[in-house]
């Protein structure tokens, strides 16, 4: 026998190449490229999703759509757009003991309870293992059907010869093909056995929900290849010392995407919480500068968060900038704009921005906020414990309109936030309602409203 071809994969975006490198040439990632042997013998052809199909007609009112099912819990049922789809297939990733087996098992339990029979396929746990995590979650049911197997092959063939209403496969990464030499969890067993499962959900009508680990930079490992197969995309995030979960939905095929769940980690498993903006803000210190309610959107749901900043005199030789919930650019460039345009000086100064709760914005409409906690901070001023702000800022120090403006302002006033700060461009779409609205057009004027109030007055002093 001949030597095995070898070629060089890598595990992030499955870029294949002749010889090794430290940095893939498609994705730029280090230390990606792995050696697998090259498969040119055996069978290639895949099974196709039905035998026999024809073209049908969209219009054709006699083949119906199945309804959602329920998966029990309604911040779950948000994030999915409203319930699982049938024959869809859903990638469910997080850090390790986030919750994502804990939430599968409850979704499990209550769809074998609804909808029939439902099969979990663990690949890291015993049977033993699994059940006493079932046990303390309260999720034993007879419809309930525990396979521990790492072999795709007979996965499939429980999956063909079951009826089953609901699939887990925890995990991904644990899943592998006899047809491939590459160990499990490699870039070609993780394409392989995605594939193998999507045409086993499209095939049997079946939904099927896969695990995924995710990498020290916090992606799930091989996302290229992964989000590209599978309908929908969930992310779990939060704190592993702390209670406060977040599944976020970043593809959805059936749904809005950038949806959000917030669920909190019990000893009896993960409960909803239905009000998240007041349990963001239960905490939230009064009388302290660089503090700042913004309110957020996520997909369709009005969000209250407290932006935080810290700004201090510098020890070092150059100053520190850290971030946690914001993206870095943005507060890169806010800061560049408080000092060019307003005037407010941060070369020599510390900055620490937080977004309480574990929370990640991304949208552009939380400058402002950020923006007026920095220049809170800095003077020592605290802003009006009642006001709220949002809008994105220009490089000339505009404060640009944002979509959902008055989503945000009827969301503030449930929570008694009587002044709100709005772009100028927002002001015909926004009803006051009894509240006080105030429409800035730079990022001056809103700053010098915080500062000249009553409550900024008194507090300075």
């Amino acid at each position: 026998m001949g030597k095995p071809k070898i070629a060089y994969v890598c595990q992030q975006c499955g870029a294949i190449s002749t010889r090794w490198a430290g940095r893939c040439p498609d994705c730029g990632d280090w230390n990606a490229l792995v050696e697998e042997a090259v498969v040119e013998d055996g069978p290639h052809l895949r099974a196709p999703f039905a035998t026999g199909a024809e073209p049908v007609a969209l219009t054709d009112r006699s083949i119906e759509m199945p309804p959602r099912l329920s998966t029990g819990d309604p911040e779950c049922d948000r994030v999915l757009g409203g319930g699982i789809v049938a024959g869809s297939l859903t990638l469910v990733g997080g850090d390790p003991g986030i919750g994502k087996s804990t939430l599968m098992l409850q979704v499990s339990r209550h769809l074998a309870h609804r909808a029939g029979k439902v099969l979990y396929v663990s690949g890291e746990e015993s049977f033993d293992q699994t059940r006493l995590r079932a046990r303390r979650l309260n999720a034993l049911h007879d419809n309930i059907f525990l396979l521990t197997e790492t072999a795709v092959d007979v996965i499939r063939r429980h999956i063909e010869d079951g009826e089953y209403a609901f699939v887990v496969i925890d995990s991904i990464q644990s899943v592998y093909s006899s047809q491939l030499p590459a160990a499990p969890g490699s870039a070609g067993q993780v394409r392989a056995c995605a594939n193998e499962f999507l045409r086993l959900a499209k095939g049997r009508n079946v939904p099927i929900f896969l695990v995924g680990h995710v990498t020290k930079e916090g992606a799930i490992a091989g996302p290229r290849l992964l989000e590209h197969l599978v309908d929908t995309v969930l992310y779990f995030e939060g704190e592993g010392r702390q209670a406060l979960r977040i599944l976020r939905a970043v593809k959805n095929r059936f749904g809005s995407t950038n949806e959000i769940g917030v669920f909190e980690m019990t000893e009896a498993g993960l409960i909803d919480v239905p009000n998240p903006s007041a349990l963001f803000l239960g905490e939230r210190p009064r009388g302290v500068s660089g503090s700042m309610v913004m309110p957020s959107i996520e997909g369709t749901r009005p969000l209250l968060v407290e932006v935080q900043a810290l700004v201090c005199p510098t020890t070092f030789g150059s100053p520190r900038r850290t971030v946690t919930g914001l993206n870095p650019n943005r507060l890169a460039l806010i800061l560049a704009v408080l000092e060019k345009r307003a005037g407010l000086h941060f070369a020599d100064k510390d900055v620490f921005a937080n977004v309480v709760g574990g929370v990640r914005l991304d949208e552009p409409a939380a400058d402002l906020a950020a923006a007026m906690a920095l220049a809170s901070s800095l003077r020592e001023i605290p802003a009006p414990p009642t006001l709220v702000a949002f809008g994105e800022i220009g490089l000339a120090g505009e404060v640009r309109a944002v979509d959902m403006a008055r989503q945000r302002v009827v969301e503030a006033s449930k929570f008694g936030f009587t002044t709100c700060i709005i772009p100028k461009g927002c002001a015909t779409d926004v009803e006051t309602n009894g509240n006080a609205v105030i429409a800035v057009g730079n990022v001056c004027q809103a700053i010098e409203w915080m500062w000249e109030s009553d409550y900024g007055t008194n507090a300075e002093a």
